[in-house]
């Protein structure tokens, strides 16, 4: 792991433990113009279209935080295992979720260029509607 990893690496971490609806600007240093952020659910390309993500994100969340418990890099490329708690109004009651996930990350000139998050789509979203969540847990149980 390169010295400028390990500190983007750490600055990551940091910013993700302190994220919240009110400091999304945090975010800014640590991602490319250019950068591709993946998820389950999404794909986007560039700084602007994923602050707007993340914009739409926590304003419809009641909360949602980070607790990032590892984190691995060699070279220009760092996974991260974490834990996400939120609150959505519309999902399980507005009670809290958690769902575990992995980030991988790889760095250029100091930034993140691309950001792919796994994790469990079943566990995140459709777990916690009635009805379709008894059924996902029935089949998650089955197999």
């Amino acid at each position: 792991m390169t010295q400028q990893s390990e500190a983007i690496t750490t600055k990551f971490v940091q910013a993700y433990s302190e994220l919240n609806k009110h400091n999304l600007s945090i975010l800014e240093d640590l991602y490319d113009n250019d950068v591709v952020f993946e998820d389950p659910a999404h794909r986007m390309e560039g700084w602007d279209s994923l602050h707007q993500y993340f914009t739409r994100l926590f304003s419809a969340v009641t909360e949602c935080d980070f607790d990032i418990h590892e984190s691995v890099s060699q070279g220009d490329v760092a996974y991260l295992q974490w834990t996400m708690s939120f609150s959505h109004p519309r999902i399980d009651g507005g009670k809290q979720r958690k769902v575990r996930g992995c980030s991988r990350l790889e760095f250029a000139n100091g930034r993140v260029i691309h950001h792919r998050d796994y994790f469990d789509m079943g566990e995140m979203i459709y777990e916690g509607v009635p009805i379709l969540g008894a059924l996902v847990r029935h089949l998650k149980a089955s197999l």
